[in-house]
């Protein structure tokens, strides 16, 4: 017998889906420079300070006075330190070292965090969404049947221009509730007095917020929140996942951590234990590179990389602008959010771009019934080739 919950789960992932599609036409077009502004992978190198940081930590491995085996399933201290140190106490939260774990990233996390929910607890997730969020649910058979396009057991709470993509509060209960913010796809934030609205319902409602502050080195301005702890009050409330992938180019090094606070009471000790039994820790190797993005080489290169993609994609929302189309996001994160023209579905407006100027986008409708009607375009490529298809958007 198998788990029938994965049965109900659409057919294919969104960037499975992409994939398939791009690459047919490549099959079918081996003459089309093909230019990926869809999938949200890096293309600039590693921060230096982290290739030398990982070289020393393999060196360590070469001998029996240094070698590293099992590391703790938490996290080294020193990276959980660092992370404290760096992004959380400058911004005046105070954490405990034992609230901080280490993962492979914060996609895993995002899927494994349900296993300490209890399966009958409701979902709320903004629409459009990170597949992930739903997707996770839907395994585990917390959200119930899909009906008419929908999730029965997930409110969806719709944004798009209409409300400035900021999502209204929900009528009802809700128990467990997603806040991804900087947002992925729509490039949006939230202001601290508005993340503040989430924060006070969830503890009016004894909600649980997640909240995926994955982006969140992208932020350029002084009244976006880094962490929802900035907000009085969160840390009864909300666990927070970050991740190294964006930040400092990690999507092939595999690193990220979660903040579970105590003040959630068992919450912290059930993803202890469940670490401990589902996860044999991040590798050393990965850690120190980590720790380095903390040194004040490390921090440098970073910023230097991050400002390479922000002028990517200051650079594609400028000229997309001047062409007429009505773009979003792309200020404080490395998404734009582009509506299609009228009558022309995302789907549709993705397949009309990838067969007559050779880019790929992300349809909006992958991420949600409220996506309909708009593409995601990443700031992730190389600045020529973010120019490049900035001249064929002209051609259609």
């Amino acid at each position: 017998m198998i788990n029938e919950n994965f049965l109900k789960l659409q057919s294919s992932y969104l960037f499975s889906t992409i994939a398939s599609k791009v690459k047919a036409f490549k099959a079918e077009h081996p003459e089309v420079d093909v230019i990926s502004l869809g999938i949200g992978d890096v293309t600039q190198p590693l921060p230096q300070a982290c290739l030398e940081a990982m070289h020393k930590a393999v060196d360590e491995m070469s001998s029996s006075d240094t070698f590293r085996g099992y590391g703790p399933e938490q996290g080294y201290d020193f990276l959980r330190k660092a992370i404290i140190e760096n992004d959380y106490i400058p911004r005046g939260v105070q954490l405990d070292m034992d609230e901080v774990f280490i993962s492979d990233g914060a996609k895993s996390d995002c899927g494994n965090i349900g296993d300490i929910l209890d399966t009958r607890c409701s979902v709320g997730v903004t629409d459009p969404v990170y597949p992930v969020y739903v997707d996770s649910n839907v395994m585990c058979g917390r959200a119930g049947d899909f009906v008419d396009g929908k999730w029965s057991n997930i409110t969806f709470l719709p944004v798009s221009a209409a409300n400035r993509f900021i999502p209204a509060l929900p009528q009802e209960h809700i128990d467990i509730i997603y806040l991804c913010y900087p947002n992925n796809p729509t490039g949006t934030v939230l202001t601290k007095e508005q993340l503040a609205k989430w924060v006070e319902y969830a503890i009016r409602e004894k909600s649980l917020i997640l909240f995926d502050a994955a982006y969140e080195a992208y932020i350029q301005h002084d009244d976006i929140p880094h962490s929802i702890y900035e907000i009085p009050g969160a840390k009864s409330c909300a666990i927070e996942l970050r991740s190294y992938s964006k930040t400092a180019g990690f999507t092939g090094i595999r690193c990220g951590y979660t903040v579970v606070p105590k003040d959630l009471g068992q919450l912290n000790a059930l993803w202890n234990r469940r670490q401990c039994t589902k996860f044999n820790g991040t590798s050393y190797i990965t850690q120190r590179a980590a720790e380095a993005i903390y040194s004040p080489e490390g921090k440098q290169q970073v910023r230097k990389t991050i400002g390479y993609y922000m002028d990517n994609a200051a650079f594609m929302r400028g000229k997309l602008t001047e062409m007429g189309y009505e773009v979003f996001g792309g200020t404080d994160a490395p998404y734009i959010w582009l509506k299609t023209p009228e009558g022309v579905t995302s789907w549709e407006f993705f397949d009309l771009i990838l067969h007559k100027i050779g880019i790929v986008t992300t349809p909006g409708s992958g991420f949600g019934p409220s996506g309909e009607g708009y593409v995601r375009l990443t700031a992730f490529g190389r600045h020529e080739d973010c120019e490049k298809a900035m001249e064929r958007f002209k051609e259609i």
